[in-house]
């Protein structure tokens, strides 16, 4: 198959649309993490900061995750994207504002992050079911494979550009670079024409509880969210928590938004092989590439220096996307489409469920434990955990449908 016909899906006004607004949207979003993380050390290098305001983003985002679901299958879901891009680019504004003035504290920056993950909460059950709106299930594989194309390519410049602005300008412009990205993806999102769907007319309760048979009745799904459950956990307190805290003790800020354009380096390429390579067994093929997300865990322990943690995370970047548009697709193939934001939101909701237990905890464990010890055991689970969610069968053998 030529790339012509890889990227054939392009031929479609609505995908050409949805893929530059996520693109443009990715693109400050890679930069915040970083900027808000420094931010926050800015006012205090205490690990504990750091998972307060990250927590304080994540709680709110679990809350109203299942409510996203419900209501982007309500409405159309291009205008709750809007909305919540449009929310998201005013806190962010009000944040940088906020450090660029030097009047922030932790406080204002986690009351901030709450209504900016309350945003989020909507966003992600809304864009799963996007391009199964716009595009039919045979080409779904392409859409999805090249729209990670566009996220991956967004965290390179992300990453890059937030290594740029954290190291020399500081934190305060990446969070207003992120500001205006989200404003402006959500006027383009305004754009898009999504076809209607027959819309629910029954309760909020009865939607979750229809939302909730179809999540439990496949064994694969609640399965794989179960392990990314725990996954997560330890994913987000050793990497996007504890990291930044060990590279401003060694190799730097810059060093670290090295890291970060190195994972999405790993993306784009992820991307690249999952546009050519469509996978049989999508979920085997997407485990078996999240073994790669421990060494990076091991490095941050033993060897924390900018090669090395870059490597590392070049080789997560390819795990993540490779599982990424894997789960994606089989959501898309194997979901009714008036059902699927609600299963996407208890998929999301499960997955991220305990993240705020990590944040918040792992930088007391780290003070007892040892920061290394937190790092290694981490990745010692990790491995555990993702081997006993590969071997389910219903893991094993789901097939990709043509």
């Amino acid at each position: 198959m030529s790339w012509r016909q890889d990227l054939a899906v392009l031929r479609h006004r609505d995908v050409r649309i949805f893929v530059s607004a996520r693109f443009v949207s990715l693109l400050g979003s890679a930069i915040a993490p970083i900027a808000l993380v420094f931010a926050v050390l800015d006012v205090s290098d205490e690990a504990g900061a750091v998972g307060i305001v990250l927590a304080a983003r994540s709680i709110p985002n679990i809350v109203f995750l299942l409510a996203g679901g419900v209501i982007s299958d309500r409405l159309p879901r291009n205008l709750v994207l809007v909305v919540a891009n449009t929310v998201s680019g005013l806190t962010q504004g009000l944040a940088a504002v906020l450090v660029l003035s030097g009047h922030a504290t932790i406080w204002q920056l986690a009351a901030i992050e709450a209504l900016n993950g309350t945003a989020a909460a909507f966003v992600m059950p809304a864009l799963t079911g996007i391009l199964p709106s716009i595009v039919d299930r045979a080409e779904l594989p392409q859409a999805n494979a090249v729209s990670g194309f566009a996220r991956s390519v967004a965290m390179i410049g992300g990453g890059a550009v937030a290594g740029v602005i954290v190291g020399f300008t500081g934190p305060g412009v990446g969070l207003a670079v992120d500001a205006v990205t989200f404003l402006l993806g959500a006027f383009l999102l305004a754009r898009l024409s999504i076809p209607r769907i027959a819309r629910s007319a029954s309760s909020v309760l009865t939607d979750l509880r229809v939302g909730w048979a179809e999540f439990v009745s496949r064994q694969w799904v609640w399965t794989v969210v179960l392990g990314f459950c725990l996954l997560n956990v330890i994913f987000v307190a050793c990497y996007r928590t504890l990291g930044p805290v060990i590279a401003d003790n060694t190799f730097g800020r810059t060093g670290w938004g090295i890291a970060s354009a190195c994972f999405g380096v790993g993306l784009i390429v992820g991307g690249v092989l999952m546009i050519r390579v469509k996978p049989r067994y999508p979920l085997r093929i997407g485990m078996f590439g999240i073994l790669l997300g421990a060494p990076i865990m091991v490095v941050l322990a033993l060897s924390p220096n900018t090669v090395m943690v870059a490597a590392m995370s070049f080789l997560v970047g390819v795990s993540y996307e490779i599982f990424g548009i894997g789960w994606e697709t089989a959501l898309g193939q194997h979901i009714p489409i008036d059902k699927l934001s609600r299963v996407s939101s208890y998929d999301m909701l499960g997955s991220i469920i305990a993240v705020p237990i990590g944040q918040l905890s792992v930088g007391a464990v780290a003070a007892a434990a040892g920061i290394t010890a937190v790092e290694l055991y981490g990745a010692g689970l990790y491995v555990a955990i993702t081997v006993a969610t590969l071997v389910v069968p219903s893991v094993w053998h789901l097939r990709r449908t043509e």
